[in-house]
């Protein structure tokens, strides 16, 4: 193994030298580093550890699809396939801490769709810009900050599915992870994720390819920002200037994802509680949220939720770059013997665990699903 990945190194090193052409050398360079850096590492090289641990726990308590029960109140705990409306409109107290959105259906035509979208802001008082995401949707697929009906319209031209349609919440956004047995008093919060977004300063001199080539954190993403901004990428930036790469808090989507546990407090906790129980049948899950002053979170208000997460969702704290692989995989390991116990305890209160069937089937929708990305 020792002599497999020294081989491995030469032969990569070679390569990033004998390549004239700086952009495919920089190119290369973002391969080593996506190799070599765990964050950004496939679901199939970084879970095979946390499926086995699953299937493991699965056999102690005599059901392997017993994480199924871990939320009752979400179909199938929240794996997949599930309404991101559905999941907002679940919480009884939603009116202060939940950003307000309305579903856009998929069987009107473009003018309905964009008259639609248009009562909405006029209704709830919101301008430009609001975001449009389908509300049926993984990892960020699809979502888009939109700053002029020009673009709304682009956008909903080129989706056929349904599409929220929410307020714009500026501020900082973090990823709260929160957790509760069924028998315990009060849930807890495990997680929290500063969602930082990937920006590059311009010098008036190189164009935002070179820009995105340039820097240590935008080159790892480099397929997926050089894609993005395709009709961009001769641009000068000024200098001075910040361009955003990456804005939505979503690590596949070029976020840094930093550890912020040191903002944890009593009263937060208590918000975030005191807003669980309030959605009955949900024990467990990410929310990502939006605030307008950390301090002002802290004391447990000035918050808004953009989403929730259900049972498949990760406490993103360990892409922190600080953290090693091992901690990922204690956090993961740590997470489903969790989500075994609080399904354990539902199981007790006479709850029903999914059959492999309906998986089976789930599974099967969520790759026919049309992906539109923005």
């Amino acid at each position: 193994m020792l002599c497999y990945l020294l081989g491995l190194l030469v032969f990569t090193l070679w390569m990033l030298y004998s390549v004239s052409d700086y952009r495919r050398r920089r190119l290369l360079y973002s391969k080593w580093r996506r190799l070599i850096r765990w964050e950004f590492w496939p679901m199939a090289a970084f879970y095979p550890p946390v499926v086995i641990y699953a299937i493991l726990l699965g056999l102690r308590y005599r059901c392997l699809t017993l994480f199924t029960l871990a939320n009752p109140g979400m179909a199938h705990a929240g794996i997949a396939m599930m309404s991101k409306s559905d999941i907002l409109n679940g919480f009884q107290k939603r009116e202060q801490h939940v950003a307000v959105f309305t579903v856009i259906s998929s069987e009107l035509s473009l003018d309905e769709r964009q008259a639609q979208l248009n009562h909405f802001m006029q209704s709830r008082q919101l301008d430009y810009p609001v975001v449009l995401k389908p509300d049926y949707g993984e990892r960020g697929v699809g979502a888009g900050i939109i700053r002029t009906q020009e673009e709304a319209r682009e956008y909903l031209l080129g989706s056929s599915e349904a599409i929220i349609a929410q307020e714009y919440v500026a501020g900082e956004e973090f990823g709260v992870f929160y957790m509760r047995r069924p028998s315990e008093d009060r849930g807890r919060v495990w997680s929290i994720t500063a969602k930082c977004p990937t920006v590059v300063v311009g010098d008036g001199a190189r164009c935002l390819e070179r820009l995105i080539l340039d820097d240590e954190r935008a080159v790892c993403m480099a397929g997926f920002f050089l894609k993005k901004f395709a009709n961009r990428l001769e641009e000068i930036v000024p200098k001075g200037e910040l361009f955003l790469l990456a804005e939505l808090g979503t690590h596949s989507r070029g976020a840094l994802l930093l550890d912020a546990g040191e903002q944890w407090s009593e009263e937060m906790e208590r918000a975030i509680d005191e807003m669980s129980r309030s959605y009955a049948g949900f024990f467990l899950g990410r929310y990502d949220i939006r605030v307008e002053n950390v301090n002002t979170f802290k004391k447990g208000e000035g918050f808004k939720v953009l989403e929730l997460n259900g049972v498949l969702s990760e406490p993103t704290h360990m892409y922190d770059p600080k953290h090693s692989l091992l901690y990922a995989w204690r956090t993961m390991f740590r997470l489903w013997s969790e989500i075994f116990k609080i399904g354990a305890e539902n199981r007790d209160l006479g709850g029903k665990p999914s059959s492999f069937n309906e998986l089976f089937e789930l599974v099967r929708e969520f790759k026919s699903q049309e992906k539109y990305e923005v």
